[in-house]
């Protein structure tokens, strides 16, 4: 595939993201699918952890800020903003909203995605959804923007 028609695909990806709609999400990848950072392994992994994902966050909305792409690889740089309203792996609703932005690195296969590394900041979500606090001296280490 030309490197656009790779962008197109990881495009369409995070519409499918933004519509909630697990059925076309898995449409995009390949039944070997590997996500390293969340751990998921095919098309079945991925419909569970959105499904879980959504639910949480029903107003969940994924912005592409940036994408390169470069032989079978697409980096993109996304900001996720949603807001805690369903429970989430335990946690109960907070009413709270979150912003990440995450860095992902696609690799595509004869038209899908086969795999994806990516870089978040795990700490600062949970932080923002009040589930964790800084102590007092990662307060003075990290202050609040």
């Amino acid at each position: 595939m030309s490197l656009e028609k790779n962008k197109a695909l990881i495009r369409s990806l995070y519409e499918a993201a933004n519509k909630q709609n697990t059925a076309l999400l898995v449409k995009f990848i390949t039944p070997d699918y590997v996500d390293h950072d969340l751990q998921l392994r095919g098309p079945e992994d991925v419909k569970q952890f959105e499904t879980v994902f959504f639910k949480g966050f029903p107003d969940l909305h994924v912005t592409i800020e940036d994408t390169t792409a470069v032989g079978d690889k697409v980096w993109v740089r996304v900001k996720y903003e949603g807001t805690h309203k369903g429970e989430y792996h335990g946690i109960l609703p907070t009413g709270k909203k979150f912003t990440m932005t995450a860095v992902s690195i696609y690799r595509i296969v004869e038209g899908k995605v086969a795999e994806r590394k990516s870089v978040f900041d795990a700490l600062d979500f949970y932080k923002q959804l009040g589930v964790i606090e800084y102590t007092e001296k990662a307060k003075k280490l990290f202050p609040s923007k």
